[in-house]
């Protein structure tokens, strides 16, 4: 890597441990004003102090995001579908590199989805995006996108990711499943697991626990924060567990500790 790549890395993963708390609020760019999404700017404003790094839409940036806020971004690229479509896999690049280079994004998210319909074309737009990447030195997120039809088990996400970092991404994000720690052990370049959708917090501090024990380099939360009963504290205890090496045991007590 050149000195931006590794620059804008360092933003993403720490250099300290090498892990992430990345914030996922993006939603909106398939689902629309989600629950606990409607007002991002009244969402996002207090979790910045504890997030590593935020993933979003260039939209929701420019609207709701102060520019002083010195806060890696991680820009979504892709969509092209919304929740009305029963096919989710048909996306496309959305957004130009120069764009989010305006933006000064220190990432690049891209949504794949292997063994769907649309496969070829999500490899293809990660492959494009991965040579912007090059070019102007920003890496770039794959995101490992499950349809309907797909299972989350170590076979598929460990196939999903492998090919991710084959075509050139620089991190991939995944669900955490049994065997996790096969998946990460295939995957060349660093994992981070999705939260997914909301479960209740003291199983999502486990899910964090349990990922980062199995090789994962960090999360990106994103329902399990903000439609968290306490998002400050949750996003709080999920970094405990992340760079202070806390079980999900401990970060639990520590939660219901802040929350009185």
């Amino acid at each position: 890597m050149d000195f931006g790549m590794k620059n804008r890395m360092a933003g993403i993963l720490s250099p300290k441990d090498g892990r992430c708390v990345m914030l996922a609020v993006d939603h909106g760019y398939f689902q629309g004003p989600t629950t606990g999404l409607e007002k991002p700017r009244e969402v996002v404003a207090p979790l910045l102090p504890y997030a590593d790094s935020l993933m979003l839409t260039r939209g929701v940036l420019r609207t709701c995001v102060e520019a002083d806020m010195r806060i890696p971004i991680v820009l979504r690229m892709s969509g092209g579908t919304s929740v009305l479509k029963e096919d989710l896999s048909n996306e496309d690049i959305t957004v130009s590199t120069e764009d989010a280079i305006r933006c000064n994004a220190s990432a690049l998210a891209i949504s794949v989805f292997v063994g769907s319909e649309n496969e070829k074309a999500t490899l293809s737009n990660l492959a494009k995006l991965c040579d912007d990447g090059q070019k102007y030195g920003i890496p770039v997120l794959a995101v490992t996108a499950v349809g309907k039809d797909m299972v989350r088990d170590a076979r598929y996400l460990g196939l999903a990711t492998r090919i991710c970092a084959e075509l050139g991404a620089q991190v991939v994000k995944t669900y955490y499943c049994d065997k996790f720690e096969k998946v990460v052990a295939g995957c060349p370049v660093p994992v981070v697991i999705a939260g997914g959708k909301k479960i209740e917090e003291r199983d999502a501090l486990k899910l964090a626990y349990s990922a980062v024990r199995d090789g994962a380099a960090g999360v990106d939360m994103g329902r399990n924060i903000f439609q968290s009963r306490w998002p400050v504290q949750m996003i709080r205890a999920v970094r405990m567990i992340v760079h202070e090496g806390l079980t999900d045991d401990q970060a639990w007590t520590e939660l219901q500790k802040m929350v009185g």
